[in-house]
């Protein structure tokens, strides 16, 4: 994985800035001092809840809390000075300045527990993505690797895009997919359907074969009653799009069967060219409209090539004015690159262009073959 761009990077703290804090303490000082030299007729008394008010919006209950104590001694002291804490009009102050703190201070603590909350389940969307979608080796075999994944929402580490890597006798295979939907189911499929590559992958003989094995094991899915479904909704809108490559070791090619999925794009000598099949196969999960199975289709890929393997979120990702992000332009542009540093630019000019929030999920996976 490449570090740095992960939602779930972002750490909450409940420790309040000092920088910050000087603000209702410095405002405090001035109203105090302020109120203290003004004439009998003014009271500025009530600008002190602000004090507590403002510490609410960044600080725990027990800061709060602290402030809201300081504004009423500072309350008291104005009124000692000025006539007695009997008065009237002081106790009044006094008394709303007690009430709006101890509101405030507890509007502050729900907040911090929201916000725990919301730590403890980046945590656990942290661990789940680490099981299900596993960094890529650096290196595998003779090809050199990198790989990024780009959660649209920001509490999410994971959805329904997918990749995966797989080591065999004389090869390595590669998958990349993307989930229809969103949210838990998607990531329960995309779980599913890696697990099954992750398990066949090393065992099934041809291309062909795996694929195979992989929609059957979608199909049966969404055939079972007990998978959690809706069973009122229609199979065909439950599908995974998804591209499987096979790159032998001793042979300048790879091996691809692309099921519904963007064409991977090959960078060799400065140009790019998208890996376009003559015969695509159906979604994973849509096969039964078209029993006619699968076949593998062999693209050129020679030491020194990149071939750049990414999901639908990447092109569909638009600027203010809503052109698409030209994916095969900017790896054009970039070449010569490793995989690491190619897909490092390409994810920061990826946000950049999509003024920093994506509105769909997003992976790529690039791919060298050494000399």
């Amino acid at each position: 994985m490449l570090p740095g761009r992960r939602r779930g990077d972002l750490q909450w703290s409940w420790e309040p800035r000092p920088a910050l804090l000087a603000v209702p303490l410095a405002l405090i000082a001035v109203v105090t001092v302020v109120d203290v030299l003004a004439p009998p007729e003014v009271h500025l008394g009530p600008f002190l809840v602000a004090a507590p008010a403002v510490t609410a919006s960044f600080a725990g209950p027990r800061t709060t809390a602290a402030v809201g104590a300081l504004a009423v001694l500072a309350q008291s002291m104005v009124a000692i000075t000025r006539t007695s804490l009997t008065d009237l009009n002081h106790t009044l102050q006094i008394t709303a300045l007690v009430l709006i703190s101890v509101i405030v201070t507890f509007f502050a603590y729900l907040r911090e527990r929201h916000e725990r909350e919301l730590t403890q389940l980046r945590s656990i969307a942290e661990a789940a993505q680490q099981v299900v979608l596993r960094p890529l080796p650096h290196r595998i075999g003779p090809l050199r690797i990198a790989s990024v994944y780009l959660a649209a929402e920001a509490e999410a580490q994971i959805g329904g895009d997918l990749y995966a890597v797989a080591r065999t006798a004389g090869a390595t295979r590669f998958i990349i997919g993307d989930v229809r939907g969103k949210g838990l189911e998607a990531i329960g499929d995309a779980a599913l359907l890696l697990g099954a590559f992750r398990a066949a992958a090393h065992r099934q003989a041809t291309l062909p074969a795996l694929v195979a094995h992989l929609e059957g094991t979608v199909s049966s899915d969404l055939d079972d009653p007990s998978s959690g479904g809706d069973e009122t909704e229609d199979h065909g809108e439950s599908f995974i799009t998804a591209a499987v490559l096979d790159v032998a070791d001793q042979e300048s090619a790879l091996h691809m069967i692309n099921c519904g999925h963007p064409p991977p794009l090959r960078l060799h000598g400065g140009k790019v060219t998208p890996l376009e099949v003559r015969h695509p196969a159906p979604p994973l999960g849509l096969t039964g409209f078209d029993p006619s199975g699968f076949t593998g289709e062999v693209f050129a890929f020679e030491a020194g090539d990149v071939v750049v393997l990414y999901t639908d979120g990447v092109i569909e990702a638009r600027d203010t004015k809503g052109e698409f992000y030209p994916l095969a332009e900017r790896v054009a542009a970039w070449s010569g690159m490793r995989p690491q540093a190619l897909l490092s630019i390409l994810c920061e000019d990826l946000l950049h262009h999509a003024g920093g929030h994506l509105g769909d999920d997003a992976a790529m996976v690039a791919i060298e073959r050494m000399a």
